[in-house]
Parts: C-alpha cells; structure tokens; sequence
C-alpha cells in the first residue's frame, strides 16, 4: 500500500498547469479502470459524495469503482479543468457508458476535490446526470480500458 507520506505530484500549492496535470492525470486513472490503483490516489480516510451516496476511505472507494465498473460497461471518461486554488480543483466531466441492455449513456458532471499537503485526494463532491444516448450519438471513441488518446478532442472542443 501507498505511503500517504510519499508525495504524489503534483503538490499543492496547484499552478494552473499544475491543476491541469492532476485532472489528466485523474482522467486518465479512471479510465484504466483499475479500482485498486485508482483508489490510492485518494487518502486512507477521504470523504467522497458521489450523487446521493457517501463513501469514506479508500477500501469503500475501491469497492464502489468496482461495482461502478462491473455495470457501466465501455466506460470511456473526458475530465476538463474548470478552476482551481492553492489545493482545491473544480472540474467538469462527461463520460459514456451503456449498461447490460446496451442502452448508451452519456453522464455529465462536475466535481470539487481537495487534496492534502502530499498530493493525495482527502475530499471529493460529485454531482452526476446520466442521458440516455443512441449509439451513433456517441462522441468517444477510444480503446478501453486505457487513456483518451492525446489528439482526442476535449470537452469543450466536443462542444460538451
């Protein structure tokens, strides 16, 4: 298991480009789709509201994104920057799934993190709207699991 005592750059206090990393570097651990790699990027004890449902600490982080995983299937994640201060990041996502009936969803949400003096994610708000999608309105189109390919347009490019 991770050290919480290793530093995880990049470190607060957060640069914009700083900022920028850490959101792309986010995006691009949820969409290995590895619960337990994703889950030590957050803090022994971190606090997370995800829509309606309160989860604390990384075993209960790692179990959601394996449920989270095991039903959201051809999960393909775009995260973007929306602001930032000395160890807080606000963010915007989209992220298209179908379910086990092949109905497509694309959900849209945004999210506001706070990270501790070592790089790791204590705090995490999520507010999520999931809708439904016909398949050829899909917008991502990437190998999964793995990352958004660097030409891959970005939210606001998509006009997302």
């Amino acid at each position: 298991m991770t050290n919480v005592n290793t530093p995880r750059p990049p470190l607060p206090p957060f640069s914009y480009e700083d900022a920028v990393t850490k959101v792309r570097m986010a995006e691009n651990a949820w969409n290995s789709r590895d619960a337990a790699k994703v889950a030590m990027a957050y803090t022994p004890d971190t606090r997370w509201r995800n829509r309606s449902q309160f989860i604390n600490g990384r075993t209960e982080v790692e179990a959601f994104l394996t449920d989270k995983w095991s039903t959201e299937t051809d999960y393909r994640l775009i995260k973007e920057i929306w602001a930032h201060s000395d160890n807080r990041i606000a963010v915007r996502f989209c992220y298209e799934y179908h379910d086990a009936d092949g109905q497509w969803f694309r959900a849209h949400g945004n999210e506001n993190w706070e990270f501790d003096e070592n790089g790791y994610m204590a705090v995490r708000h999520a507010s999520i709207n999931d809708v439904p999608i016909a398949e050829d309105e899909r917008l991502f189109h990437w190998p999964v699991p793995g990352p958004r390919p660097d030409n891959h347009p970005s939210l606001s490019e998509l006009g997302l």
